[in-house]
């Protein structure tokens, strides 16, 4: 496979659902090249063996992860995403979801892991990891405190104390809250928020409206036309 096809198969993982104009928006955003429409859709109709192989379905203008079409959930999916901003990494970091099992270790996953390690494990690196990386399913894609809990169960953990459940609780709603999401176009619901308030902000604030090549108005430190204004 190509470049291209690499990147719809990322984007993809990344986003749940992504609509093949989406795909030439980053793919030209991130090259100094340019890619077309047709230049995707060639790819859709030419290697749906390897998009499958990967998990990835072709259903109308839009490549679906597999699990969405499985449980039929195409038209929900759509909706949750309406209206909201996306999260697009640099290339380095998108091409990492090419593998479906990727996921970003952020400082509050590694809080948890290290956390579960030392109290529950023994130092045992290998069962922390296999216990957070159950959490971050739930956090990921069906958040239930009471399943990772019988998580917690299933692998033996027991709790020595009511501070020790308050302090498991509390990183777990921090690793939750900075859970990349397919539901959020791929941001973390704390980013989402943010944004939402840096813009309500600005727009109560001035109605002059951001040039493409300014400063994003969402604090997020990129120009606007790779930001918000994608």
């Amino acid at each position: 496979m190509d470049l291209v096809s690499d990147y719809i198969i990322s984007l993809t993982h990344l986003y749940g659902l992504v609509h093949r104009e989406k795909i030439v928006e980053i793919y030209n955003m991130h090259s100094d090249g340019e890619i077309y429409i047709e230049d995707v859709d060639t790819r859709a109709n030419n290697i749906v063996p390897e998009f499958n192989k990967n998990h990835v379905e072709v259903h109308g203008d839009y490549f679906v992860h597999e699990t969405i079409m499985e449980f039929d959930e195409f038209e929900q999916e759509l909706s949750k995403r309406q209206g909201k901003p996306f999260y697009i990494p640099d290339q380095q970091e998108l091409l990492k979801y090419k593998n479906n099992l990727y996921f970003e270790k952020t400082r509050e996953y590694k809080a948890l892991e290290k956390y579960v390690q030392h109290h529950f494990f023994n130092g045992d690196a290998f069962k922390a990891e296999m216990l957070c990386e159950d959490v971050q399913g739930f956090c990921q894609f069906a958040f239930s405190m009471r399943n990772i809990f019988e998580s917690f169960n299933q692998r033996g953990v027991v709790f020595d104390n009511e501070d020790q459940v308050d302090r498991v609780t509390e990183l777990i709603m921090n690793l939750a809250n900075n859970t990349r999401l397919w539901e959020n176009n791929g941001l973390t619901p704390n980013e989402l928020s943010k944004r939402k308030t840096a813009q309500m902000n600005h727009g109560a604030t001035t109605n002059k409206k951001v040039g493409r090549n300014e400063p994003c108005p969402c604090g997020s430190g990129k120009k606007y036309k790779k930001c918000c204004g994608a």
